[in-house]
């Protein structure tokens, strides 16, 4: 029996506890490959859900800012708001992963969306009433900050019990390509309802967006998640979900820190578009409001196309999510240098489509590296460092923009990934044992057989031998003589050394006799 009909036989190979990144098949083609997820009907249910909902935020996103401004009149007001949505991540997303590794996924989500819908229907009340006040929406934004930070990393790991390990960045994939298409229609959709019914009523109607995913997650059982229980050995301490746990499972595997690391600076650095994008369609290209959401609609077309295509690959190695974010961050800088809308524009499509493929790979590459019993705590650690840096990387970007111009604060927030995924290069390369270039040159044609890396090491596996030493990192295995000629200097060292060595025996001897 073959390896392939062997895996095929194994009726729990489908399971995630079962199914290692590198068992994974390649052959399939790549259209099936990013929609396999669908063939599952669970996530269906929950995809469709989602689908509504996604709509819903942004719905909910433009409203509360529109309705901020009408009510004090100041732009400083609305970044007051974004502050109360993204403080309550920085703060507790670290701790509130514990929650998606100690209690029921879907148990969670159910509470999660009815108090998204809750708070979405208070703003609905207090603004069709007339008694809304910017403090009662900042205080309401805060709370919902608050549900964010639980919503967040266990709707990342729900992921994981709606496919088997297989499908699962097919799956992360979709839901990002899912989330950016609903950039293109929430915004239009809260737009249309505030200029024609009012603010008020696109409060209700988010509301509204909010029960479908109440109702997709109810209609999943759970019999259809694939989840197992962690075995407990007797006598062992209880894990409790410790964020120590979490930490220290990062720690031990580099690829996941290195991951993390990137992501991180990509969501401080990379990702200040409002910032940057209005300051180049107002300053250097003198359009307006249509200009601007040209440039968004632009990026949301590249992120859908980049998340699609992140979906295609079966497996994703470090080098090529490094790759990935050097792209982004180049492709961020050639767009400060273009001449014009026309060419900005398609700029911004590349730049969409390969932030959205660095985004998705690193997302599923993260929940597959990383043990099922720490992954709600683990994509806590992973959210933090995507949103957390917001708060301090968007003002300093802002200044750069004010002080330099726009050209210059947009080349900042690529030039920042890009210069972080060339370290991650050299220390990728010096681990490997190969030059950086090739390690970068290398990613960008990733086959299935070059550095491979599992959840337990970022190392390829040495050429087959009947030596031990191909179980050994590079940097860990005995030097081998080297076969290259000595200088002269060294070859005079050792013709001294030898010559002195019977010196040295006479005189000791000598010694030894006068003693005797």
């Amino acid at each position: 029996m073959t390896a392939r009909s062997a895996r095929a036989a194994d009726p729990t190979r489908d399971h995630p506890r079962s199914v290692l990144p590198a068992d994974l098949p390649e052959e399939a083609p790549l259209a099936p490959r990013a929609l396999a997820p669908l063939s599952n009907r669970p996530y269906r249910t929950y995809l469709a859900g989602h689908a509504v909902a996604s709509t819903g935020v942004w719905m909910q996103n433009i409203a509360t800012d529109w309705l901020v401004l009408e009510l004090t009149g100041s732009p400083a007001a609305v970044g007051v708001t974004m502050a109360c949505q993204f403080a309550p991540v920085l703060l507790l997303g670290l701790h509130a992963g514990q929650l998606a590794d100690r209690f029921p996924k879907r148990t969670l989500l159910m509470l999660t969306q009815a108090a998204f819908l809750t708070l979405t229907a208070t703003l609905a009340v207090v603004t069709l009433t007339g008694v809304a006040t910017a403090p009662l929406v900042w205080a309401l934004a805060l709370v919902g900050g608050c549900v964010t930070a639980v919503d967040g990393p266990a709707r990342q790991a729900f992921a994981g019990e709606l496919v088997p390990a297989d499908h699962l960045r097919g799956a992360v994939s979709l839901n990002s390509a899912v989330f950016q298409t609903s950039r293109l229609l929430g915004p239009a959709v809260a737009a249309t309802l505030i200029s024609t019914v009012g603010t008020g009523w696109a409060f209700a109607a988010t509301a509204v967006c909010f029960t479908a995913p109440l109702v997709a997650l109810a209609l999943l059982r759970p019999a259809d998640l694939l989840t197992l229980p962690v075995p407990r050995v007797p006598g062992a301490p209880r894990d409790r979900g410790s964020v120590r746990t979490a930490l220290a499972h990062v720690r031990q595997r580099p690829h996941v820190l290195v991951t993390i690391v990137l992501v991180g600076i990509v969501g401080t650095f990379g990702l200040n578009f409002p910032v940057v994008l209005t300051a180049m369609s107002t300053e250097v290209l003198h359009g307006g409001p249509e200009l601007y959401g040209a440039f968004n609609t632009a990026l949301a077309l590249g992120s859908t196309a980049g998340a699609l295509v992140a979906g295609t690959r079966a497996t994703t190695r470090l080098r090529l999510i490094v790759a990935a974010c050097l792209g982004f961050g180049a492709l961020q800088a050639a767009a400060s240098l273009a001449p014009n809308a026309a060419v900005l524009l398609v700029v911004l499509v590349a730049v969409g489509l390969v932030n959205l493929a660095f985004q998705a790979m690193a997302n599923s590459s993260v929940q597959l590296w990383v043990d099922p019993d720490v992954r709600g705590r683990v994509m806590g650690l992973y959210l933090l460092a995507f949103v957390g840096g917001t708060p301090f990387g968007a003002p300093l970007v802002g200044w750069i923009t004010e002080t330099w111009g726009a050209r210059v604060g947009l080349a900042f927030c690529g030039l920042v990934p890009a210069g972080a995924a060339l370290v991650a290069a050299v220390l990728l390369a010096r681990r490997v044992g190969v030059h950086p270039a090739q390690t970068v040159g290398r990613a960008v044609a990733a086959r299935a057989g070059d550095l491979r890396l599992a959840s337990s090491a970022w190392l390829p596996a040495a050429p087959a031998s009947s030596s031990s030493e191909v179980t050994r990192p590079a940097w860990q295995r005995p030097r081998r003589p080297s076969s290259r000629p000595q200088p002269a200097a060294a070859t005079w060292r050792s013709s001294r050394s030898s010559a002195a060595a019977p010196r040295r025996t006479r005189r000791a001897a000598s010694r030894t006799g006068s003693a005797g």
